[in-house]
């Protein structure tokens, strides 16, 4: 967790079944019209979002955002491409990184951090299905040490 993160708004759960997340970057977006209002009532889906660098910027895609129900005619495309604000050094290190065969730019999570709207991008390297069953069945024996430790601790 970055220092000084505020309000969760949504997270992306499947990004981390699906990659190895090997480094996480803060990231603002640029917005239009309403649809930081839509983001502060928390209707917004990252699940199936990506990051990609163009030109030296980068965007966001398919990061849903509903359009909000006061907005009329000022309301947005919700699927639109939305720009990322990084610094120049780290897109120019990520380009680098993501030339590597097998990495991707993954939104992990959104949150508000003094007032603005920041998503937490993460360079992940993704899972075979095997590495997928061995974190599930990881994932299983933790819950059933804990349910055997409760009902120790009950007795």
């Amino acid at each position: 967790m970055p220092k000084g993160e505020g309000k969760t708004i949504a997270q992306n759960k499947k990004a981390y079944h699906d990659y190895f997340i090997e480094d996480t970057y803060e990231a603002g977006i640029v917005l239009q019209g309403t649809e930081i209002k839509s983001i502060r009532a928390g209707r917004v889906n990252l699940k199936d979002s990506y990051a990609r660098i163009h030109k030296g910027e980068m965007f966001l895609y398919n990061m849903h955002v509903s359009p909000y129900d006061q907005g009329n005619r000022y309301n947005h495309d919700p699927l639109r491409t939305r720009k990322l604000l990084l610094h120049k050094r780290e897109i120019n290190k990520l380009i680098g990184e993501t030339k590597e065969a097998g990495y991707a730019l993954v939104p992990l999570k959104l949150y508000l951090k003094n007032g603005y709207a920041k998503i937490l991008i993460g360079l992940a390297k993704g899972k075979k299905k095997y590495d997928k069953r061995e974190d599930l069945k990881k994932k299983e024996a933790k819950r059933e040490i804990e349910r055997a430790f409760r009902e120790r601790q009950k007795m």
